[in-house]
């Protein structure tokens, strides 16, 4: 028994001694700071980002979204299928218990019996009962049990990660189709503006050709701007019925059930946002701590798959009773302890391939993993240079609208006037219009920037 126990002994402290699963080193090192420019402020902490954008509807959307969106209920849903698997996972450290209880009667029906059979002719029936109660264990010589449980835990982090991965581009996705819905609002209400003012001059041209100042040529002309600006009119509303559609599905409800919102384009605003350093990028973004994860899963799944092609030791011990009448069936008590010791021989290879097919599966985690963090960088300093681009683009082209405008107040007061042709006129008016949607697009297109921004960051700066 003195061997037996050494072994037991040697096993359990080998178990024990198992290093922890590590986490996993990309290998890559991160820039200094970002490229592009960009604004450093002192607020770091940021968790409600869309809040800095100063819309209580856009607020009361996001909320919405969290409660109703169906993809996010099914990733919450994906978290508790792998809760369940840890639990799975960790079965395997603690011994399995089980119970039983067992009544047999037998009888011989006819013939003479035999000697595996209790009942023979002489009698009419055979009873028996027993209780047992048994406990197994499967020793973790090589750690391929405890990599399991490591694997399903860190599976769980990843499914945790791609919940708020799923969250974050949730979020953003409202606040950045609730940014399209009001700038296309704000573009049909432009178009409405510019056919109203393409139609008074066409009163004026009109007025000018009956008295015999205008000629057909220019009458036709304005006609044509006028059918133009009718024409763009049901397309941008077109379009703002679509947004509202997008938006409504994100929420979880058809169109109809979308709130009507009264903030006007021009009331939304953007944060100045710090970037911080590339290096915190790592522990921020979802995504790329659940490549982590993913990562870290497979490499202890390499463990599992190796300790399979070794041998394993199995503890049994149980006890039990058991008598011919029920009354007597716990006074004959008995114990049975077993130690066994499995080694796979011959398979055909197939240990071999699950352990390179798991050492395959963590090299391409390992490439997954480096991409994301070099697509986190490339996001950041996308959305930086965009950020620096636009408000560039967005100085001079609020010159270019007050411009604009006044080059068409001047000629329409010239025609009125009979100093300027028409021709000036028209091209005055596509000038005003192109600059004021042009405006519009430009803002929508900061606001993005600003989203995207909050987006490639990772959303608030929470440590993950």
């Amino acid at each position: 028994m003195k061997p037996s126990l050494s072994l037991l002994t040697l096993c359990l402290l080998l178990g024990a001694c198992a290093s922890p699963a590590q986490r996993p080193d990309s290998g890559l090192q991160p820039p200094a700071d970002w490229q592009s420019p960009h604004n450093k402020s002192t607020t770091r902490s940021n968790q409600q980002w869309w809040t800095q954008f100063g819309s209580p509807q856009l607020d009361q959307l996001i909320e919405q979204a969290r409660v109703g969106s169906f993809d996010l209920a099914a990733a919450i849903a994906r978290v508790r299928q792998a809760q369940a698997e840890t639990v799975v996972a960790g079965g395997s450290q603690l011994p399995q218990v089980t119970a039983g209880l067992n009544a047999n009667r037998q009888k011989l029906l006819r013939g003479n019996g035999y000697s595996q059979l209790d009942a023979d002719s002489d009698n009419s029936a055979e009873d028996y009962f027993n209780a047992n109660l048994s406990a197994s264990y499967e020793i973790d010589f090589w750690g391929g049990q405890r990599a399991s449980r490591d694997s399903a835990q860190f599976a769980l982090q990843a499914s945790q990660f791609d919940q708020a991965t799923v969250e974050l581009t949730l979020l953003s996705s409202v606040a950045s189709g609730y940014a399209q819905t009001l700038s296309l609002r704000e573009q049909s209400h432009i178009a409405e503006l510019n056919l109203a003012n393409a139609q008074s001059v066409l009163k004026l041209v009109q007025t000018r050709f009956d008295s015999g100042s205008a000629t057909a040529l220019e009458l036709a002309q304005q006609k044509s701007l006028v059918a133009t600006q009718q024409r763009q009119l049901p397309l941008v509303q077109q379009q703002a019925q679509d947004a509202s559609i997008s938006l409504a599905a994100l929420l979880g409800r058809p169109v109809q059930q979308l709130p009507l919102s009264l903030e006007h384009f021009d009331q939304l605003s953007w944060p100045t946002i710090d970037a911080g350093v590339p290096s915190e990028l790592i522990r921020r973004r979802p995504d790329i701590a659940r490549a982590e994860a993913q990562l870290a899963a497979a490499q202890a799944n390499v463990t599992v798959a190796r300790a399979a092609m070794l041998p394993t030791v199995t503890l049994s011990a149980e006890i039990g009773s058991g008598a011919d009448r029920a009354a007597d069936m716990l006074r004959n008590p008995f114990y049975n302890l077993t130690a066994g010791l499995v080694a796979p021989i011959f398979n055909n290879g197939r240990l071999s391939a699950q352990r390179d097919k798991a050492t395959a599966r963590q090299e391409e985690l390992l490439e997954t993993y480096r991409g994301a963090i070099i697509n986190g960088f490339a996001d950041v300093e996308k959305a930086l240079n965009s950020i620096r681009g636009l408000d560039e683009q967005r100085q001079w082209q609020g010159e270019e609208l007050k411009q604009a405008q006044t080059a068409f107040d001047i000629a329409q007061s010239r025609y009125q006037a009979g100093a300027e042709d028409l021709l000036t006129v028209l091209e005055t008016q596509r000038t005003l219009y192109a600059a004021q949607d042009l405006n519009v697009q430009l803002r929508l297109s900061r606001l993005q920037a600003s989203i995207a921004l909050y987006k490639a960051l990772g959303g608030g700066w929470q440590v993950l």
